[in-house]
């Protein structure tokens, strides 16, 4: 039997700052974390496969789930359903994996509420000017969708101020360097310095000011 639990590692981020490519670029750089695949009701996007970017179900199947009591979160986000079941956490992490855990604001709180061993990392934008500027690249959107999309990030940083670590996603390759060696403080317990570096409140007060 492992003697060492797994570590549950909540990222989040508001819509457009590149959490995804993030935690893809992290979990295949660090052979000890794997990525937690959540379900949700959203249309899938061209290249995504089922069961491996998510688990794709129509919103009657995700309301089934939910009054089964299969996930350990789930939030509403611009319209779509996104959830973790308790199925693809609770066997890697007693198996001693630390599982990284891609998921909405909404979500992140209701880990907080059940899970005292998850950590939390808030990946931000180097500025709001820059995360408007993802978001309309994309070319997923209207512009009337974007706008709601930068309300809501405004609403998410004011939540971010509650994690553990906030991150800035200015170079790609930067951003997930910092994220491995957070993982990498997580594990040996020796987080203060970069507890202290990476505190979410300065650095999301200054998002907000603008």
């Amino acid at each position: 039997m492992n003697a060492r639990s797994g570590i549950p590692v909540v990222v989040a981020a508001p819509s457009g700052t590149g959490k995804t490519t993030v935690c893809r670029k992290v979990v295949e750089r660090d052979a000890r974390i794997e990525f937690s695949v959540s379900h949700t009701t959203r249309e899938r996007r061209p290249r995504e496969r089922d069961g491996v970017d998510y688990h794709f179900v129509t919103s009657a199947e995700f309301e089934r789930l939910v009054g089964e009591g299969a996930f350990l979160e789930w939030a509403v986000y611009n319209g779509n359903r996104y959830g973790t079941s308790w199925a693809a956490i609770d066997a890697p992490l007693a198996a001693g994996r630390d599982l990284l855990l891609e998921i909405e604001v909404q979500g992140a709180r209701q880990v907080r509420e059940k899970r005292a061993d998850a950590r939390f990392i808030f990946l931000v934008p180097p500025s709001f000017a820059t995360l408007r500027a993802r978001l309309e690249n994309r070319a997923e959107d209207s512009a009337s969708a974007i706008a709601a999309r930068l309300e809501i990030a405004r609403q998410e940083l004011r939540e971010g101020q509650r994690f553990d670590y906030a991150v800035v996603n200015d170079d790609l390759e930067c951003c997930v360097g910092e994220v491995l060696e957070i993982l990498a403080a997580e594990r040996s317990g020796d987080t203060a310095r970069l507890r202290q570096r990476h505190a979410p409140a300065p650095r999301i007060a200054k998002l907000l000011e603008e």
